[in-house]
């Protein structure tokens, strides 16, 4: 009789890692090897692994509270509020509402978007626009906002059919690679979409300012947001900003709205919230979007775990962590020496097309011919062999794209990556793509 597998992970895997503990930018196994994390998990740690402080916060927030219901005010939720409001959330970003994650959170933003108009008398507005290279969570409505074909695939009779419009990107833009023009016509695009389904249909529209691992950090070029905010308070649409990556520090500045000056009704951010000590997500909102609820005797219905007390917390106390280490502006600083090692080692490889993103959040396209931009075929499964071949170095990176966009690798350490850790991560990279993109 063969022995049953083991119950985690939920579907068995041969790849399946065995992680004991971490420090700092290191994970380490129980067969006693180590591995360094350029991934930052999932694009989620900031402040590193280890920091006994945040366990002693959410220690004793546990120990003084199991629960409450997440209406009622806790110190530790009264605590949190104060320091987003002081040091974190753009101004006009007033109320908070706060989930587990980020799928959860973002269906909530949408669902708040159409309840804003139908508690306002307004029940025509019920489309949620995305775009078509996006991620923006598993739950069936997440999944129909975005365009992210590997994750629709076999969903496509239970999701939304929601409109996507075209995501600016620049190396493969219809006017031709790298087109001055490209974040404009991405706009344009949006706005024709806006006008064939009827302005009065939509309630919102969701976009992340950098494209997270979908598109691996594709830039949206320095018009495209302006002209975007444009439309929709033309259109009286709302503009829902996912954040849920790229916010809290992770691309230089609090929140990547701050690189193009977005302004957004909603945002949702999380990952960095906490850094990856707890299940934290916050979405943010401005008083006009809520008042109409508020009039109405309305309120945007929580989930069971929204606002723990030891998650707030613990995000309370990464938060201060990162201000009194300075590490937003480190992780400006630290991408820019990323940026720079990947450009020596990548920039002129026959296939990597582009490295691109800011702070630190950086994406490697990489293809069969860098001149055409041909794309490896996709049984290849080229992204996940430098994965495989970065593993076998002790190095771990992130998988990107969204099936139809294809061969991305994604960097996101830590905030606190040390020089060494740097480059060992990018000569390990460099090696996993020679191996990957070598004839069988």
């Amino acid at each position: 009789m063969t022995s049953p597998s083991p119950l985690w992970p939920f579907v068995p895997t041969a790849r399946a890692i065995d992680v004991t503990h971490a420090q700092g930018c290191t994970l380490y196994t129980r067969d006693g090897g180590q591995i360094l994390d350029a991934a930052g998990g999932a694009i989620v740690s900031n402040i590193g692994h280890g920091r006994p402080e945040v366990g002693a916060a959410t220690g004793q927030a546990m120990t003084s509270m199991s629960y409450a219901v997440p209406p009622f005010l806790t110190p530790e939720r009264t605590r949190l509020m104060e320091r987003l409001r002081r040091a974190w959330l753009p101004p006009h970003l007033t109320r908070t509402w706060l989930a587990s994650g980020g799928s959860e959170a973002v269906d909530a933003a949408c669902r708040l978007a159409i309840q804003h108009f139908r508690a306002a008398g307004n029940t025509s507005r019920w489309k949620i626009v995305g775009r078509d290279i996006s991620y923006h969570g598993t739950t069936l409505f997440t999944l129909g906002i975005a365009g992210h074909a590997a994750r629709r695939r076999g969903f496509e009779r239970v999701i939304p059919d929601m409109p996507l419009a075209p995501t600016p990107y620049a190396l493969r833009s219809p006017l031709g690679r790298h087109h001055p023009d490209f974040d404009i016509a991405a706009a344009d695009a949006f706005e024709a979409l806006v006008l064939r389904e009827g302005p009065e249909t939509i309630a919102a529209f969701i976009a992340e300012p950098i494209n997270g691992s979908s598109g691996g950090a594709l830039m949206p070029g320095p018009r495209y947001w302006p002209r975007v905010q444009e439309i929709c308070r033309r259109h009286g649409i709302l503009l829902i900003v996912d954040e849920v990556m790229t916010g809290f520090g992770r691309t230089g500045k609090a929140f990547a709205c701050g690189h193009f000056n977005i302004a957004p009704d909603i945002l949702v951010s999380g990952k960095g919230l906490a850094g990856g000590y707890a299940p934290i997500v916050g979405l943010f909102a401005s008083e006009d979007v809520v008042a109409p609820l508020a009039a109405h005797g309305q309120s945007l219905m929580f989930y069971t775990y929204g606002g723990h007390p030891g998650a707030c917390a613990a995000a309370d106390r990464v938060l201060e962590i990162m201000e009194d280490e300075n590490l937003v502006a480190r992780a400006a600083e630290r991408g820019r020496a990323l940026a720079a090692r990947l450009e020596a080692a990548l920039g002129q490889h026959p296939n990597v097309a582009e490295i691109r993103g800011e702070g630190l959040l950086r994406g490697i396209e990489i293809v069969r011919d860098r001149e055409t931009l041909e794309r490896f075929d996709e049984r290849a499964a080229v992204t996940q062999r430098v994965i495989g071949a970065g593993l076998k170095r002790g190095v771990i990176f992130y998988a990107g794209g969204t099936g139809a966009i294809r061969d991305i690798v994604c960097l996101g350490p830590a905030f606190i990556v040390s020089d060494a850790e740097l480059d060992r991560m990018v000569e390990a990279l460099k090696a996993a793509i020679d191996e990957a993109v070598a004839p069988a």
